[in-house]
């Protein structure tokens, strides 16, 4: 890892043995815990000042720390954090992933900013992909409370902003690379997870998850469904005009989401001067829509979910 700063340890800690050493890095097998125990093991480190999280399958550009650590020199700031981008040697499949993750229609409006170079702003949720936090400040909030996988930085964020009153910063400059889930199996089984728990938290969590962006794909599914049901009710009952006019809605809907996956797919094409990664991103928006409309719905009408959900 080659970055422009000095003074940093590399912890790693995987499910299970690693022979091989590498330079300013520790090793700790952990066993089989979720994500959030793993990352609560920093605690145990009483010389760490800033605590940069990172995924698995994330790397960091070089300047990464040196930014972060200039923004978090502001006492009124707890975290900080930056874009996501998709690596340049991931493949194709993988790709288009990334374009549906950055593309506002395909995030449904929420969160472009986390896979794409956006303006420096204040935030008060973000992913553990890319979050640096004050030791401090993360151990007075008591680490990750949550075991849960994805999400368990949402309440971390919350608690840092609404019990503390500190500010999270998003930064451009604060940048990493992150490796997609490849379409369509993969990249569809982690959109699953997230539906299912941001549902869940739109309920527990309403003050950073009911958002309109992450409810835009569950009404647009549905709608999907509900609109042929309501059409055959109102004929059923002879509300001929009415039925005429839920129809004549539900199909000008349909048309205008499938000109606006026109229109995003053109983007692309333009963008990467290739047909095929814009063919693709068609039905990998509405299937990524389709998946978490699903599994939101499940999440939010859960009473509980299980607290880890394993990678795929």
């Amino acid at each position: 890892m080659e970055l422009d700063y000095e003074n940093f340890e590399i912890l790693i800690l995987p499910d299970g043995e690693i022979k091989e050493t590498f330079p300013k890095t520790k090793i700790i097998s952990t066993g089989k815990i979720g994500p959030a125990q793993k990352r609560n093991l920093v605690l145990h480190d009483r010389e760490a000042e800033i605590l940069a999280f990172l995924d698995d399958d994330s790397y960091p550009e070089r300047n990464w720390l040196k930014n972060a650590v200039d923004i978090l020199a502001d006492e009124k700031i707890a975290a900080v954090c930056g874009p996501t981008l998709t690596p340049p040697d991931d493949n194709l499949y993988q790709k288009v992933s990334g374009f549906v993750w950055s593309s506002w229609l395909g995030a449904g409006g929420a969160g472009t900013y986390r896979c794409r170079v956006s303006p420096r702003r204040e935030v008060d949720d973000y992913p553990s992909v890319n979050f640096l936090v004050k030791r401090k400040d993360f151990e007075a909030v008591g680490g990750f409370k949550s075991g849960f996988w994805p999400g368990e930085d949402t309440e971390l964020c919350l608690d840092l902003t609404k019990k503390l009153g500190k500010k999270i910063i998003y930064d451009p400059g604060v940048l990493v690379y992150h490796h997609r889930r490849p379409i369509f199996g993969p990249h569809l089984r982690q959109i699953a997870g997230y539906g299912l728990h941001r549902g869940y938290f739109a309920r527990v969590f309403p003050e950073t998850s009911q958002r309109i962006g992450y409810f835009i794909p569950s009404l647009f599914i549905l709608g999907l469904f509900s609109g042929p049901i309501l059409v055959f009710l109102l004929r059923l009952f002879q509300f001929h005009g009415l039925a005429f006019l839920v129809l004549f809605l539900y199909f000008a809907s349909i048309a205008g989401y499938f000109s606006l996956l026109l229109l995003t797919a053109i983007k692309i094409f333009f963008k990467e001067k290739n047909f095929y990664p814009a063919l693709l991103l068609i039905p990998a928006i509405f299937l990524t829509h389709f998946y978490y409309g699903i599994w939101f719905w499940q999440g939010f009408f859960s009473t509980t979910l299980p607290e880890r959900v394993v990678k795929n």
